[in-house]
């Protein structure tokens, strides 16, 4: 389905967006946010489309067969995504069938080629985190508002964290490496812990224990970065080749113990923090009041009650936009020579 000129990675990359987008747009809880997302990849690269109708049309296909007995035994069986909805019969069947078409199709499609997952995980957490444990046997530690899709191939782990952050703790397995994709990179392990925080486009990789590759771009070569226990790594938007620094992995990891940690931050650099916890962002509503300085330990569940705080520590006022978001006003009657 690719041109012959095309890298085996990029069409590697390309084959597992496009199986992924096939059955995502054929599942009941595809949000009008993530057609979105869709429509916006479909029309990013033009070998995406081809490819996608591709596996279009091995769906459209496996509407009209049946799933006999002796097909179920067939290698590798898809296992239907596990969420909190169940869907119909029919639609595992045809997941099934899905998969068991592509391996004749073409020779790269098929497990043994490394296109077709034998296992499809979907999980997604609102206002309480959640510990998972994938088909791998590997756990994940989901924050609030966080979205993930594990997918397991014969050559790959592979999963896509679509929003919020995740803690992981990667079963070992060389042969097998754990990939993350998150915004525009991806972080790549065989067995490690590593914290993935996606927010607005940017991603921050924090790593506990092992050691993690960390690309800031798919689509090109020389943005990878090697991180060792301590390291942090971040990118997105513009930033494609990460940048690194020294943290501490314990105020990094505080949101598991139910604490947001500020330690002497910007309201810039902090409203990212405070925000996942939102369900309207707040936003600034000049730069004197980004460049206030806040610090302290906070309740991940009472975040609200930080926001509303802040005109008792910070020289701010509050107030609504249309939108409804609260916006954080510097107070005009002090100096910005004052708050530095």
């Amino acid at each position: 389905m690719h041109s012959p000129n095309s890298s085996d990675e990029s069409s590697e990359r390309i084959t597992h967006e496009a199986a992924h987008w096939c059955i995502r747009v054929h599942e009941a809880d595809f949000s009008p946010k993530e057609r979105a997302r869709f429509e916006q990849w479909l029309a990013s690269d033009p070998a995406h489309r081809l490819e996608f109708e591709a596996m279009q049309d091995i769906w459209t296909t496996s509407e009209a067969i049946s799933i006999q007995p002796e097909l179920r035994m067939g290698k590798p069986p898809v296992v239907p995504p596990r969420s909190h909805r169940q869907p119909s019969l029919r639609y595992y069947a045809r997941a099934a069938t899905f998969a068991l078409l592509a391996l004749p199709v073409a020779a790269f499609l098929g497990w043994k080629q490394g296109w077709v997952p034998n296992d499809y995980q979907r999980y997604s957490t609102v206002a309480a985190s959640e510990e998972v444990t994938l088909g791998d046997g590997s756990t994940v530690v989901m924050n609030t508002n966080t979205r993930l899709t594990y997918l397991n191939y014969i050559d790959r782990r592979s999963v896509t964290l679509d929003e919020g952050e995740a803690f992981f703790k990667v079963h070992h397995d060389a042969s097998h490496p754990f990939v993350v994709s998150a915004g525009s990179g991806e972080v790549t392990v065989t067995g490690t812990q590593f914290n993935v925080w996606k927010y607005d486009g940017q991603v921050v990789v924090t790593l506990t224990e092992g050691s993690v590759k960390v690309n800031g771009d798919n689509h090109s070569q020389g943005q990878e970065v090697r991180l060792t226990p301590g390291m942090q790594a971040s990118y997105g938007g513009t930033l494609r080749k990460p940048l690194t620094r020294t943290v501490d992995t314990g105020q990094v990891m505080a949101w598991q113990e139910g604490k947001l940690i500020i330690d002497d931050l910007t309201l810039n650099q902090a409203l990212p923090m405070i925000n996942r916890y939102l369900d309207s962002p707040v936003v600034l509503g000049d730069k004197y009041a980004g460049e206030l300085r806040l610090g302290g330990i906070y309740n991940t569940q009472d975040i609200a009650g930080l926001v509303q705080a802040l005109p008792r520590v910070l020289p701010v006022q509050l107030a609504r936009n249309k939108e409804g978001n609260t916006v954080i006003r510097y107070k005009r009657s002090y100096s910005p020579l004052e708050i530095r």
